[in-house]
Order: structure tokens, then C-alpha cells, then sequence
């Protein structure tokens, strides 16, 4: 019997890689409905029906990222950063109906930024990972 691997299957990194990617691009768009709501006072309703679209797109994330870890036989990493990004967005949204804008904009930046290098890892393969 070999020994368990901490590769993916191609296919269930297909659905992490849109998982991640839908993400990013909710995050991004959540960044230029801000940006058009303190500029100019409106954007507010597409803010936060954005908020609750990220929200469901961290749990779908999530839930991918606990079947390529669990039957799918992948690293568990995807699944911690996705349930670490599940409560970025959590806390995200305190901040956001607390309307704590001084919080709330840096956590909004920290969240593009984690989900970008995210990104970029699950489409390199997570190379870092195998060399070491």
C-alpha cells in the first residue's frame, strides 16, 4: 500500500482553482463598490448585496476545499486558508455594519491581497510546496 499524497486530482483542483478565482473577482468587486461609495455617497445597496455574495462564495469555498483535502486526498492548506478567509469575511462584515470604515477599508485591502496570493498558488500548483 503506498503512502497517502499531498497532491490533488486535477480535476478536483480545477473546481479549487474556480473556487478561488471566483473569489478574487467578488473581493475585487467588492473594492469598487466601496471605492464608489465613499467617493460619492451612493453604491451602498451593490455594496452590500456584494457583502453577502462573498460570504456565500467563502463557504462554497470552503466546501470545496474540504472535499479536495478530505476524499479528494489533498493537502489540508487549502482548507485552513479557505476557513481563514471564511472568517476574514466574517469579521469583514461586523466591521461593515458597525460602519468601523477605519477597519473595515485595511480588512477589505488584507482580503484582496490574501485572496490574489491564493490565486496565484493554487495556479502555480502550490510549487513552493513540493520543492520543500
Amino acid at each position: 500500500m503506498s503512502a497517502p499524497t499531498t497532491m490533488t486530482k486535477s480535476g478536483h483542483l480545477g473546481f479549487l482553482r474556480i473556487a478561488v478565482g471566483v473569489q478574487t473577482a467578488a473581493v475585487f468587486v467588492q473594492a469598487i463598490t466601496a471605492g464608489l461609495m465613499l467617493a460619492a455617497s451612493t453604491g451602498s445597496a451593490p455594496h452590500s448585496a456584494g457583502s453577502y455574495t462573498l460570504f456565500v462564495v467563502a463557504v462554497l469555498h470552503l466546501i470545496v476545499a474540504i472535499v479536495v483535502w478530505r476524499p479528494g486526498g489533498g493537502s489540508p492548506r487549502h482548507a485552513l486558508y479557505a476557513a481563514g478567509f471564511l472568517v476574514l469575511t466574517s469579521a469583514q462584515v461586523a466591521l461593515g455594519l458597525a460602519h468601523l470604515t477605519a477597519l473595515h477599508v485595511p480588512v477589505g485591502v488584507l482580503m484582496f491581497g490574501v485572496s490574489v496570493v491564493q490565486l496565484m498558488w493554487i495556479w502555480t500548483g502550490g510549487r513552493a510546496e513540493r520543492t520543500a
